[in-house]
């Protein structure tokens, strides 16, 4: 059974390109490595297409960019994950300095993995939205 997870749109002060330029690189994230919290994620490495870390209790996990529409689009899979998952960032220019940015992750699963994992994975899309829209582009 497939499952979505939405977050809120969030509004960032920056055009599309500037943010699409850096979320659609992974080589980006050596310019915010620092914002991210060591205590919760180890054995942080990237790529332009790949971005991997360990979060405890899951283990590693690996995001790959499948799909870029520029300015517009960002697709990814990850590749090593307990569940499939597949996750959009969503992109749209509404004013010259005013972005709107969603994400949607899509997990396939079944029942009783949905009543354990649907609460969490839905505060995760959220806190990640959220840290997302706060970078400095």
């Amino acid at each position: 059974m497939t499952e979505e997870f939405v977050s809120e749109v969030k509004q960032i002060p920056h055009n599309d390109e500037r943010i699409f330029s850096m979320l659609s690189d992974f080589s980006n994230l050596g310019r915010i490595k620092d914002l991210i919290p060591q205590d919760k994620i180890r054995n942080f490495k990237f790529d332009s297409d790949t971005c991997s870390f360990a979060v405890d209790p899951v283990g590693e996990i690996t995001f790959q960019i499948v799909e870029r529409e520029p300015n517009n689009l960002i697709k990814f899979t990850v590749t090593n994950a307990l569940l499939p998952l597949f996750l959009w960032i969503q992109l749209k220019q509404v004013a010259e300095d005013d972005t709107r940015l969603k994400i949607t992750v899509r997990a396939d699963m079944n029942p009783f993995l949905k009543l354990m994992v649907s609460k969490p994975l839905q505060e995760v899309v959220d806190k990640v939205s959220a840290f997302i829209a706060s970078l400095p582009y």
